[in-house]
């Protein structure tokens, strides 16, 4: 509704500007900070005074003279400041919106902007050398959650993981198992400080030897250890991203872009335009002729390509597969790299404005006041499994999703193990199973909702701003979407589950008055509809008790 109530202001605003003669100007529209400057605000008036050089509260008192507005949509409007018009809503267009929540449902909020279009979030690719770390948490359940966000948007959206099993980082993890393995049979073994240090790697050399006995002791060839550790690794990544309800669609090995073709592609195509020549021994690309203050290395003098060549070739494939808008997110650690790749997608004429590269921060776990060093179970780092065995999966996800992905994240793991509504995910799942338990009173008492024209008699103030908080959340929607903000949508639902506990505390819903009781039914069922939608995108349950 308040998308209906915004198209509705910008065809009158338009029209008084045409009416007036006055040029076509961009504004926005607003909710003011202060509760007493109204619903909505518009700030046209102050561009449009430096367009026609005249005082804007003047501009902004003549357009108001000339709106023709229908009272049962905006009760008044008011000037404040230095020329902003103020839109107060009628209680009517309020009370109307309830029954559009109540008609739209699980679709309320949902839109066909992108019907037709896919899209693609490539997220987590953490490469298959040991557990799911906190930080890599963070980001699988950011790039979850956009994905949920473009899916509401109307995009066919693909999730995938891009790893890679080749290289110095595999041939050390297939020999830390092949020395811990050495060990079991009773070996002396010098383990090297660089090699993986955890406890997964004992648990991966005892899965061999329980399963090949001693049969592979004299073996010099890692395969078997690299291809067991690969397997069992990816099985545990899976199952704790399971935990957390998310599951990729596809996984891309980065072997496959040598086995393809596509590494010698990207290359020869560099050198047919003339953007690869050789230098030192080395292959460059000459990436200067794309913003970029000097050329990179694609190529080593030893033959083996940098990081740079085989992203290039990964990132032409999405184009390659049609894919309308590409998604990547990325630790804080590739924040210089990821330019070197969309000066590759240029060269190759991709049209790289389809390429939204998203950079989150680190997290830090904090017990009070203390950092988190150390697991108590595995090498140097807490696991995404320890933090959920700590906390639980929708404490995780919510938490996680609190903060800008720009912000560095200290995640409070003493509120997040807090069972009250102190730990913010409490407090809005709690607003929904109270919702579900007067539902389930008014049941006992015979009561069920069933009276759609009963909402004229919602004029509370507290009834009220409950509905005004829950007609942001198409909009708000929309604009998560738009600018891969999900975090806004943690304090929204706050925001609405405050306004509910207000409207709860201030009126009583189940009470002797028939059609009053219905139509706060209906605003109770109304508010479970947009706290339910809000946490299916959130990736957290909406309990019916607690």
């Amino acid at each position: 509704m308040l998308l209906q109530i915004e198209s509705y202001l910008k065809e009158q605003l338009d029209r008084v500007l045409a009416t007036l003669n006055w040029p076509e100007i961009a504004y926005q529209f607003d909710r003011p900070r202060v509760e007493a400057h109204g619903d909505l605000s518009v700030n046209l008036a102050m561009p449009l005074a430096r367009e026609i050089k005249q005082n804007p509260r003047q501009i902004a008192q003549t357009i108001v003279e000339h709106l023709e507005l229908n009272p049962d949509w905006i009760e008044k409007v008011e000037i404040a400041g230095p020329g902003f018009i103020n839109f107060f809503f009628s209680p009517t267009v309020l009370q109307q919106a309830v029954r559009d929540i109540l008609e739209r449902g699980e679709q309320y909020g949902r839109f066909q902007d992108a019907k037709g279009k896919k899209a693609q979030v490539e997220f987590v690719s953490a490469n298959p050398t040991g557990p799911l770390t906190v930080g890599h948490g963070r980001q699988a359940v950011l790039g979850d959650t956009i994905a949920n966000l473009l899916e509401w948007m109307g995009y066919e959206v693909q999730r995938e993981y891009y790893f890679n099993n080749a290289g110095r980082q595999m041939r050390i993890l297939a020999d830390s198992v092949r020395l811990r393995y050495l060990e079991l049979l009773g070996e002396t073994i010098e383990f090297p400080q660089d090699y993986y240090q955890g406890e997964y790697i004992r648990e991966i050399a005892r899965h061999l030897y329980e399963t090949h006995g001693d049969a592979l002791k004299d073996e010099t060839n890692l395969d078997i250890f690299k291809e067991t550790a690969e397997k069992l690794i990816f099985e545990d990544i899976k199952k704790t991203l399971a935990r957390l309800g998310i599951v990729f669609d596809s996984f891309y090995n980065e072997l496959d872009l040598y086995t393809n073709g596509e590494i010698d592609r990207v290359v020869q195509i560099f050198k047919e335009k003339g953007l690869a020549y050789e230098k030192d021994g080395a292959l460059w690309f000459k990436s200067t002729a794309f913003g970029l203050e000097q050329d990179r290395v694609i190529i080593k003098s030893s033959g083996e390509p940098t990081y740079r060549l085989p992203d290039i070739a990964y990132h032409k494939t999405k184009f390659d597969r049609g894919f309308d808008l590409i998604v990547d997110l990325f630790g804080a650690d590739h924040i210089a790299t990821y330019p070197d790749v969309l000066a590759g997608l240029k060269a190759l004429g991709y049209d790289t404005s389809r390429v939204k590269v998203l950079i989150h921060q680190f997290v830090t776990l904090f017990e009070g006041k203390e950092k988190v060093k150390m697991s108590t179970r595995k090498a140097n780092f807490v696991t995404l499994d320890e933090l959920i065995d700590e906390v639980g999966a929708d404490v995780t996800r919510w938490f996680f999703l609190m903060r800008s992905m720009q912000s560095h994240l200290n995640f409070d793991l003493t509120l997040a193990k807090t069972h009250s509504d102190e730990n913010p995910v409490y407090y809005n799942q709690y607003a929904h199973a109270r919702i579900c338990s007067i539902l389930r009173t008014a049941e006992e008492k015979g009561i069920r909702f069933e009276q759609m024209d009963a909402f004229h008699r919602l004029g509370e103030k507290s009834e009220l701003d409950l509905i005004k908080k829950l007609i942001e959340f198409p909009k708000l929607v929309r604009n998560c979407a738009r600018d891969f903000e999900p975090h806004l949508l943690t304090q929204y639902l706050s925001e609405v589950s405050t306004a509910f506990h207000k409207f709860y505390t201030e009126c009583w819903v189940i009470g002797d008055d028939a059609e009053l009781t219905q139509a706060r039914l209906g605003l109770c069922l109304a508010t479970s509809t947009v706290l339910a939608n809000g946490f299916r995108i959130v990736g957290v349950s909406a309990p019916e008790r607690m």
